[in-house]
C-alpha cells in the first residue's frame, strides 16, 4: 500500500513538473507590453552578434506587416551595455533619416536607454518608426537589448505633426516601462517564417 502510495504521488509530481514546464515554455512565447499580447514570432540566431534575436508581434500582424513590436536581442561579445548605446547614438545623429528624442544613461547599474524617430518608406507609404532600446549587462557573458518599436504611417503634414506629439507626450512613459521591465530570457528557438 506504501508503495503504490509512492508510485501515485511519483506520478503526481512529474505531471505537476509536465504542467509547470509547458505553462512556462507557453508563456516564454509570449509576453505583454504596455496592456498588449505579444507572440514570438521571429527568432533566429545571429552569427555577426554571436546571439539569437526574437521578435514579438500581436497577434494579428506579422514580421512582413507589422504597427507594433518587441524584441529581445542577445550580442554574445558586447561588454559594455554604455558603450553600444553610445554606439546606437553616433548612429542615429549621424543618419540622414532620424532623431534622437532622449538617451538616458546608468554608469552604476552600466545600463542604458535610447529613444528615436525613424522616416522611412513601405510599399509606397510614409511613417515614422518610433524605437526605444534598453541595454543591460546579460547575467552570464554580452549584453542584452529590449526593444519597443511602433510605426505611424503619414500622408498629410497634419498628421505628421500628431504623431510628433503624440512621441513627445508618450516617450517618457514607454521609456519608464521599458526602464523598470526586466529582459525576458532569450529563446533559442528558430522561428522565420
Amino acid at each position: 500500500m506504501f508503495t503504490d502510495m509512492v508510485k501515485h504521488l511519483s506520478l503526481f509530481v512529474i505531471m505537476a513538473l509536465v504542467i509547470v514546464f509547458c505553462a512556462h515554455k507557453a508563456h516564454a512565447e509570449e509576453i505583454h507590453f504596455n496592456n498588449t499580447k505579444y507572440i514570438l514570432k521571429y527568432s533566429v540566431y545571429n552569427p555577426e552578434c554571436k546571439g539569437y534575436m526574437n521578435e514579438y508581434f500581436p497577434e494579428n500582424e506579422t514580421p512582413a506587416n507589422w504597427t507594433q513590436m518587441v524584441g529581445i536581442y542577445y550580442y554574445a561579445d558586447e561588454k559594455s551595455p554604455i558603450k553600444f548605446a553610445q554606439q546606437m547614438d553616433k548612429n542615429i545623429e549621424s543618419a540622414d533619416n532620424s532623431v534622437l528624442i532622449k538617451f538616458i544613461e546608468n554608469k552604476k547599474q552600466d545600463k542604458a536607454v535610447i529613444s528615436f524617430l525613424v522616416n522611412n518608406t513601405e510599399n509606397g507609404r510614409n511613417y515614422f518608426e518610433y524605437n526605444i532600446y534598453k541595454y543591460e549587462k546579460h547575467p552570464d557573458k554580452g549584453t542584452m537589448m529590449l526593444k519597443f518599436a511602433q510605426k505611424y504611417y503619414c500622408t498629410t503634414d497634419s498628421e505628421i505633426t500628431t504623431v510628433g506629439n503624440k512621441v513627445r507626450d508618450e516617450n517618457d512613459k514607454y521609456m519608464e516601462q521599458l526602464i523598470t521591465s526586466p529582459i525576458p530570457p532569450v529563446i533559442k528557438k528558430e522561428i522565420n517564417p
